[in-house]
């Protein structure tokens, strides 16, 4: 079976996103999962663009022994001559140059005739080639070139001693059958095509440039140029997850292979986009938060008795440890079970599950969607091991910079009575805490307070711990001891997220207490 070599552009063209600019360090730390995870060439920047980017050449070539390293030129000796000193330490370099073929390329930009850019770019294949093997040719904006000059250029480079033409949808402006076409014409028409790999670099202006990289590779193209998240110029470039999952899913179709270990593809994801502040469309393919995550109800019960009823790629093949079933309102009662069954809670007492359900769909009405994390909190504060002598009917708080925290509680007694009491704090919690003293009346003293977001987004749910003293008498002695009751709380507004927490240990403090005097204990 072919192989498929990948280039990774990512530190190049990836780089050229608007905002995506790297330090030397952040490009070696990308450079080194990179060679980890199989790639087989890494285009580590342009070398005359500026100091860094040679450094960064010069680093990763010194560093990566594994890969190929590569440094785009232009077709200009002084371009060549910075490529060939920042590669100097690497154990497989690469120069990738080249210059226009398009009409539009040759009038507008670079102001050349046909001749004089055919010319020029063999000229900068013979120069490169005395300073290293593998020399790299970009006939560049292929795609809207005509076709009878662009086989002239290639067949030129190769007679001067390129090994891989790298042929560019520049612009993406080409369609997958335009240029599947384009390739197999010059797989069929360039004389010595057979001595060269032929690459495709494709951008994504028109959402193909994996189709189209795709294509290329069912008419005969054996290296795509990628980047990772598919980030680069303008609406970036193929994306090299989707490409090898692409290729490695559907392997009965396209019949190749490549050297990637696909486990690695979540972590390098992350890492880019932690380092390059680009964030992740959560619906992109194979990467995004949601590739793998089933809202509806028909999808997780699909999903839930075979994977593959709903999944085409497994999880794990790219890193992630498991497909997420995300629960909303529309999973219903048999959905939530299942799922709270999977996490290790199995509630057989219908009263709490319904508790339970019902604090779901309260959470699910305000986020919409319900993750695993979301569960866990909602039933930590629902699975409570004691009664409850007071439970929370209502909390609201008025502060700001301009007014005095105020808070106003509302109980509702074992008994059925409500009770009601207001307070000011330093804060609204501390307004809230204070009210809540008025009612209960049990003398505490908080020890340690902390509120965690247990779950991504601005309607993250709040989960908040709280842990407080009250003096405990001993048995034997004519003394009291402290002791420490802990509570906690969740719920998508902090304010009630700690006024829960606080119920919870104040109703473990009276519980404790009031089996002890059951028990003939005294206090």
């Amino acid at each position: 079976m072919d192989k498929v070599y990948i280039f990774d552009t990512t530190l190049r063209d990836g780089e050229q996103s608007p905002g995506a600019a790297l330090t030397v360090p952040e490009k070696l730390r990308i450079a080194r999962v990179l060679e980890r995870m199989g790639v087989d060439i890494i285009e580590a920047g342009f070398p005359i663009s500026s100091p860094g980017d040679f450094k960064a050449v010069q680093t990763i070539a010194q560093e990566i022994r594994n890969c190929t390293i590569c440094g785009l030129t232009r077709a200009r000796q002084e371009d060549i001559d910075v490529a060939v000193d920042a590669l100097r330490p690497a154990a497989r370099p690469r120069i990738h140059t080249g210059l226009g073929v398009s009409d539009s390329h040759l009038q507008y930009k670079l102001r050349l005739t046909r001749e004089q850019a055919l010319e020029r770019g063999v000229a900068a294949v013979k120069y490169a080639k005395k300073y290293v093997e593998d020399v790299e040719y970009y006939p560049e904006d292929a795609g809207r070139a005509d076709p009878e000059y662009l086989y002239r250029v290639l067949e030129a480079v190769i007679a001067a001693g390129a090994t891989v033409l790298n042929i560019p949808d520049t612009t993406g402006y080409t369609a997958p059958q335009e240029w599947g076409a384009l390739i197999r014409g010059i797989m069929e028409n360039v004389r010595g095509i057979e001595k060269v790999i032929v690459s495709v670099h494709c951008h994504n202006d028109l959402g193909m440039a994996t189709a189209n990289a795709l294509a290329g590779i069912l008419n005969g193209a054996r290296q795509v140029e990628c980047t990772v998240n598919g980030i680069g110029e303008r609406a970036g470039n193929t994306a090299m997850e989707e490409v090898v999952m692409a290729l490695r899913t559907r392997q009965d179709y396209y019949q190749v292979t490549t050297n990637i270990d696909t486990t690695q593809i979540y972590a390098v994801s992350r890492l880019v986009s932690e380092l390059t502040g680009i964030p992740v469309q959560p619906n992109k393919a194979i990467v995004g938060a949601n590739a793998f995550a089933h809202s509806s109800g028909i999808h997780q019960d699909g999903v839930l008795k075979e994977r593959t009823t709903y999944e085409i790629i497994n999880p794990r093949d790219i890193g992630v440890p498991e497909s997420e079933i995300i629960l909303s309102a529309r999973s219903g009662r048999h959905g939530l079970r299942h799922r709270l069954e999977q996490l290790g809670y199995m509630i057989a007492d219908e009263g709490q599950f319904e508790q339970i359900y019902i604090r779901f769909l309260d959470v699910a009405d305000k986020k919409k969607t319900v993750g695993d994390r979301d569960l866990e909190a909602i039933v930590a504060d629902e699975l409570k091991l004691f009664k409850e002598t007071y439970t929370l009917e209502h909390v609201q708080v008025s502060c700001g910079d301009h007014a005095i925290p105020t808070a106003t509680v509302r109980l509702r007694r074992a008994d059925g009575e409500i009770l009601c009491d207001a307070d000011t704090g330093g804060g609204p919690v501390d307004a809230v805490y204070k009210a809540i003293n008025r009612i209960v009346g049990v003398p505490n003293t908080l020890v340690e307070f902390s509120i965690d977001a247990i779950s991504e987004g601005m309607d993250a749910v709040g989960k908040t711990a709280i842990r407080i003293q009250a003096d405990w008498p001993q048995e034997s002695e004519q003394r009291t001891l402290p002791r420490i009751f802990s509570g906690y709380g969740a719920d998508t507004d902090i304010v009630v997220s700690a006024a829960k927490a606080y119920m919870h240990a104040l109703n473990k403090l009276l519980w404790i207490r009031q089996e002890a005097l059951n028990n003939g204990r005294k206090m």
